[in-house]
């Protein structure tokens, strides 16, 4: 088996290349390495996995696939999948068994500012991956969506039966047509889809941009955080250990089981947890008080996120394991090696 991972030194992509390629499972990854956050953290991701390419891109200089001096079954090639004939060639070459499509442009609130980037990154490269999955006779393709799909719902938990047709943000609405084009493709085209709405995924080497990371940094500096909508919101916060379970189980059992071919699967802890309650977990593992500044509700956010995952459950076996206090002392231990040392 061979797996093309889109987004590779992202955050989800990296661990789940990692324990494929761990396992024995043969990778390619590929990414753009743009700079919505701080590339050094992706390319540093990329050294986890044995590959160093930062100065040959810093230096302009042309790059093929890099193999990996750590681990025999991963090679990585620096690509934007809005290239389509370079992403066609790839796939020409490679003769892929199954993608997992990781990379987007992630953010609710950038989503608002920078309109176009979402369409561009989350549409057209979406189309890319679909059109090369079908010219080339791919295996299964599993995809990330997103618990922002759901829009700001109160009943919970969230089930994959109930109608996703309200999105609140540019952002939710690129990962709903995701799942209808997938689904489109899966009819027409008798390509195997699965899509993935992730919930707050959290842990070490997690994305800048996210809640985490921000109230960790605030708290490490000893700066002022912000706490929307008063503080007064829940959130599925999920381990990315236990993510990347889920999505690498599917990956490797899907085709001996009955999941049907075009399929969506909340991937969530099913424990929300208040956001002061968050905080003040990390501030525990931390051993400092954040400074709080409490704001109203931001555009775009929602109060609650809760996920049914009793579908995956069901299909692969998924069952998250990791406790709140254990997942955050984890990130803290990480957090205070990369950023202090």
């Amino acid at each position: 088996m061979k797996i093309l991972v889109t987004g590779a030194a992202g955050f989800i992509g990296f661990h789940v290349s990692r324990t494929l390629v761990k396992i024995g499972v043969t990778v390619v990854g590929i990414d753009n390495i743009n700079s919505y956050y701080d590339p050094n953290l992706k390319y540093n991701r990329l050294l986890q996995l044995g590959v160093d390419i930062k100065s040959q891109i810093k230096e302009n200089q042309e790059l093929g696939l890099v193999t990996s001096t750590t681990y025999d079954h991963f090679s990585f090639l620096k690509v934007d999948i809005t290239n389509l004939e370079a992403l066609e060639t790839l796939f020409k070459v490679q003769d892929f068994t199954c993608v997992i499509h990781l990379a987007a442009q992630a953010g609710v609130r950038h989503s608002i500012k920078n309109p176009h980037a979402y369409i561009q990154s989350n549409v057209v490269c979406f189309l890319n991956i679909l059109e090369c999955c079908r010219n080339n006779k791919i295996d299964h393709l599993i995809y990330a969506s997103s618990s922002s799909v759901y829009g700001n719902r109160s009943i919970v938990p969230f089930s994959e039966k109930e109608k996703v047709d309200s999105p609140v943000s540019l952002y939710a609405a690129t990962k709903k047509s995701n799942e209808l084009m997938a689904h489109s493709y899966s009819h027409l085209y008798d390509l195997r889809t699965t899509g993935l709405r992730f919930f707050t995924v959290y842990g070490p080497w997690g994305r800048p941009d996210m809640a985490p990371m921000l109230f960790a940094t605030a708290i490490n500096k000893g700066e002022t955080i912000n706490v929307f909508n008063n503080g007064e919101m829940q959130r599925d916060f999920t381990y990315i250990d236990d993510v990347v379970e889920g999505v690498v189980k599917l990956a490797l059992e899907a085709p001996k089981t009955k999941i049907k071919k075009a399929e969506i699967f909340n991937i969530g802890n099913a424990k929300p947890v208040a956001l002061l309650d968050f905080i003040g977990g990390l501030e525990d593992a931390m051993g400092k008080k954040a400074d709080k500044n409490f704001m109203p509700m931001q555009d775009g956010d929602v109060k609650i996120t809760y996920a049914d995952s009793s579908k995956l459950q069901k299909a692969v076996g998924y069952k998250p394991t990791t406790s709140l206090q254990d997942g955050l002392q984890s990130f803290v231990k990480w957090f205070k090696g990369y950023y202090e040392n």
